[in-house]
């Protein structure tokens, strides 16, 4: 238990440098603050959940110390808990129904769904500190790109934003409004799911790994995840600050079907001659055409499509390989 509280407790404190290395404003400070839960998912995917509950909490602790309360909740909240959530589930195993005496672990797919539902949670928490209600929230996040914008090009509060190449400032700002939740509902479900990946590879490697390493190329989402996806999708026609809570959510289940869309392709192309350049070129196309997002959008059609027709079960069984789902 000693053991564990104080590899909880350097842990925390190696997440609250990453996350505060920030303030420096350098552009490698921003790598380490995206890797400011990956302390905190090592030793509860390496050690105990108990060690990852204990980190979380000492580095929101720690940086409340330093610079304010609110870093305690945005830490907390954004990171440290959903860090210790998904190390927690990651080693949750139970008997085999085929085998008793093996074991069956929590799947990936569940832990990718996970991902998005914190990433999506972390952002609708944050909508408030802008605004309770469609309008002031819009306004507030408005105001805070406004500032970025004239800290960045050095103008003055009551002079008009001129940005390089003629770029149209209101544009901008609408544009930036629009698209920041759900993108930032994204790029927190990315940080999560590379983090915790990241962290069982370091893991494995110091061979403290618990779970053997599961075939990622077979992560399949829940049966019921589609109709989350639905509901959401619905709620975009609500419209107001409910039409804007559903585009976050929307937006993590859709790259959740991303990933497992690539997920198939890893899978049905397996045993295909180039099959390094056919994916290197996939991912290079997702990767450059982010605006519109339609390679994105058509893995994640791809993954939706796998649950109604399971190409990678077709695949395997046209092969003679053994099917899995993870």
């Amino acid at each position: 238990m000693v053991q564990i509280i104080l590899i909880g407790l350097a842990a925390g404190l190696a997440a609250a440098l990453l996350f505060a290395s920030l303030v420096s404003g350098s552009l490698f400070s921003f790598l380490l603050f995206y890797l400011a839960s990956l302390p905190v998912m090592i030793v509860g995917v390496g050690w105990s959940h108990l060690a990852a509950l204990i980190a979380a909490i000492v580095a929101a602790v720690n940086l409340a110390a330093f610079f304010g309360g609110f870093l305690f909740a945005a830490f907390l909240v954004g990171l440290g808990l959903p860090a210790w959530w998904l190390s927690y589930l990651a080693l949750l195993a139970r008997p085999a129904p085929a085998n008793p005496a093996g074991l069956e672990w929590y799947p990936i797919g569940n832990l990718v769904l996970w991902a998005a539902l914190l990433g999506a949670l972390g952002i609708v928490l944050a909508i408030p500190t802008f605004g309770t209600d469609a309008e002031s929230f819009q306004a507030g996040l408005r105001h805070a790109f406004d500032r970025l914008l004239r800290a960045e090009t050095n103008t003055a509060s009551g002079a008009p934003l001129a940005l390089p190449g003629n770029a149209d400032p209101e544009g901008l700002l609408d544009f930036l409004v629009m698209v920041t939740p759900p993108a930032a509902a994204v790029v927190s479900t990315v940080t999560s799911l590379v983090n915790l990946w990241l962290a069982g590879r370091i893991v494995n490697l110091s061979g403290r790994l618990k779970r053997p390493w599961p075939d990622l190329g077979a992560t399949a989402l829940p049966r019921y995840a589609p109709i989350l996806l639905g509901a959401a999708m619905v709620g975009l026609l609500a419209g107001d600050l409910v039409g804007i809570v559903a585009g976050v959510l929307t937006a993590s289940l859709l790259f959740a079907y991303v990933l497992v869309g690539l997920a198939v392709l890893h899978a049905v192309t397996r045993g295909i001659n180039g099959r390094g350049f056919v994916l290197a070129g996939i991912y290079a196309t997702v990767v450059v055409f982010q605006l519109p997002p339609w390679p994105a959008l058509l893995l994640a059609l791809l993954g939706l499509a796998d649950h109604a027709f399971d190409f990678r079960r077709r695949a395997a069984k046209r092969r003679g390989l053994p099917e899995t789902r993870t």
